[in-house]
């Protein structure tokens, strides 16, 4: 189910609508490369907060990142009980509990040995398991199964892993984001990998505008549809660009089902995902709608009005469709 660390499946580009403006508003833009992607930031202010920025990415990596071995989730993932978790790995447990709750366990983050086993976590393992294996496997799998005694990480089984990726992300856009906040930066737009947050308006008092890349497998890219966000965060997943194919010719997906265990493609090729939430929140729900599949992302929406979705699927027909609650 989890996606490899930080990178983004469905790519959103920035559009800023030009228009006149009698008065010019500074404008920053910080860019880079963070959590194994490209993030760009824009915020309407004449200060620049880069160092402070960088230093936000650092703490986030430092508490989250299952690719830094001297992380606090590496170590809890290797044995280490006497980690002392920080505000950090707090808040992004608490929120992946509730959204584990939410989504019946369809976001799961103890899939963690599963994502490396069919070759998309951390350890690139790329194994073709047979069900024996995946059974085996799935008995550490369920968040329920893991707690939080004050600040220290319970296990019911030892052996169980943590992996945040697909929430950690959108949680380090939304501390940038925060931070911005505490500066009275009331607007910008923090973009990272393809998830954003986004807060007011932008230099032309205009709403951010963002464009949804069309699901294409060929490597090429286009894009169709486009959102207006503020005060607004979006996320997305998808299958179409990231997968392998195992040595017996079956196509593996990124997205894990946490219900079964597998990597299976199903009809929906991507969900975008957008509210007025946390960015954590959004690239959550992204993936659970994932390993959900179409019908039951369609039933969830229904049930939770605060977000709104667009899911593209393939009809029985073979087209591509488009559903937008």
């Amino acid at each position: 189910m989890i996606k490899k660390i930080f990178y983004a499946f469905v790519v959103i580009i920035v559009f800023i609508t030009a228009c006149k403006q009698e008065k010019k508003v500074e404008e920053v833009k910080l860019e880079g490369f963070v959590f194994g992607t490209t993030y760009h930031i824009t915020y309407l202010n004449d200060v620049d907060y880069q160092k402070s920025i960088d230093s936000l990415f650092y703490l986030v990596n430092k508490s989250l990142s299952t690719y830094m071995p001297t992380s606090d989730i590496s170590k809890i993932n290797k044995g280490d009980s006497t980690v002392v978790v920080d505000d950090m790995f707090l808040e992004v447990f608490q929120k992946s509990k509730r959204i584990y709750k939410e989504t019946n366990g369809y976001f799961d983050p103890t899939v963690c040995d599963l994502v490396n086993a069919w070759g998309f976590g951390y350890k690139r393992e790329k194994k073709d398991l047979d069900t024996l294996q995946v059974k085996e496997l799935m008995k550490q799998v369920g968040l329920d199964k893991v707690t939080l005694k004050g600040r220290s990480i319970q296990k019911k089984f030892p052996e169980s892993c943590l992996d945040f990726n697909s929430i950690a992300k959108g949680y380090g856009i939304d501390v940038v984001g925060r931070f911005l906040e505490s500066k009275n930066v009331q607007n910008y737009l923090v973009e990272i990998g393809g998830e954003i947050r986004a807060r007011g308006k932008n230099s032309r008092n205009k709403n951010w505008k963002v464009a949804i890349d069309d699901p294409n497998d060929d490597g090429t890219r286009s894009v169709s549809r486009f959102i207006e966000l503020s005060n607004q965060s979006m996320a997305s997943s998808g299958n179409y660009r990231k997968f392998r194919v195992g040595a017996n010719g079956q196509k593996y997906v990124h997205t894990i089902n946490p219900k079964t265990g597998f990597a299976t493609e199903s009809n929906l090729l991507s969900a975008t995902v957008y509210g007025a939430v946390d960015c954590a929140d959004v690239d959550a729900y992204a993936t659970a709608f994932m390993a959900m599949g179409l019908d039951k992302a369609k039933e969830f929406l229904k049930n939770n009005s605060q977000i709104k979705a667009t899911l593209l699927f393939v009809d029985n027909e073979g087209n591509i469709e488009e559903f937008t609650n």
